[in-house]
């Protein structure tokens, strides 16, 4: 098992989060932890807290190496969030958490970054997302069926998953695709709607999607379809005949 690593570090961003259209956290000040097993939270300066807003519970939890971790109910108007903000105690060869509080991300109605909405976790600083056309002959067959065909791909390079193939709408045979209920968040892309795709009388639900609006940061998404391969091995993606 590998050593357990964080990064605690200052953010430059002006955090926000708003809870039942109040703001309980507003701050310039705001820390990022990482954790190399999966955390990635924002922690703010109490003073940056809506002040009243934290009333301790009664719930805690503990680990070896995280150590104790003490829970909080938020007040926002005249709703009460049970166990939706956390401190934690001193402990050595952790992080000093001493005067931060740290909201959990899904009891948060709204996060903000400066201005811009952000959605399912923080922007992660080490996390590169790169948007590069591309001329390479991508071909989409499910159970050996063609169902997309392409000279104009968009390629999405993103650190730790694999290249995606984004299509152009024109370049996909939509006779075989029908839109879904569901939609997912990406802090990266914005939200994805997606496609089951019915081929010989089988169905591979939620083998394709699109990004119909995009964050501004990722507008060559828009208009364009990914599939699936790890959905099914009958989903192929043929790129320059390999």
């Amino acid at each position: 098992m590998s050593k357990q690593h964080w990064e605690w570090e200052k953010t430059d961003r002006w955090i926000r989060a708003e809870i039942n259209g109040v703001t309980i956290a507003d701050s310039k000040q705001a820390m990022l932890m990482i954790e190399n097993r999966g955390e990635l939270d924002y922690y703010f300066p109490i003073a940056d807290i809506k002040p009243g807003s934290l009333i301790q519970s009664e719930y805690t939890e503990s680990s070896g190496y995280r150590g104790t971790k003490t829970f909080w109910h938020v007040q926002a108007g005249d709703k009460t969030v049970e166990n939706a903000a956390w401190t934690y105690e001193t402990k050595a060869g952790r992080p000093d958490f001493s005067g931060f509080v740290a909201l959990k991300w899904d009891s948060v109605d709204h996060w903000y970054e400066e201005e811009e909405e952000v959605f399912l976790h923080p922007r992660h600083p080490y996390h590169r997302v790169d948007f590069v056309p591309s001329s390479r002959h991508v071909e989409v067959f499910v159970d050996e069926v063609k169902v997309a065909d392409t000279t104009r791909p968009l390629l999405i390079f993103e650190t730790t998953l694999p290249t995606r193939y984004y299509i152009p709408e024109e370049d996909v045979n939509f006779d075989y695709l029908q839109s879904i209920e569901g939609t997912t968040h990406c802090p990266y892309k914005g939200f994805a709607d997606y496609y089951t795709i019915k081929v010989n009388g089988e169905r591979y639900d939620h083998a394709a999607w699109t990004y119909p609006e995009p964050i501004p940061e990722a507008p060559r998404l828009k208009g364009k379809i990914a599939f699936w391969p790890e959905k099914d091995k009958r989903i192929r993606i043929v790129v320059d005949g390999e």
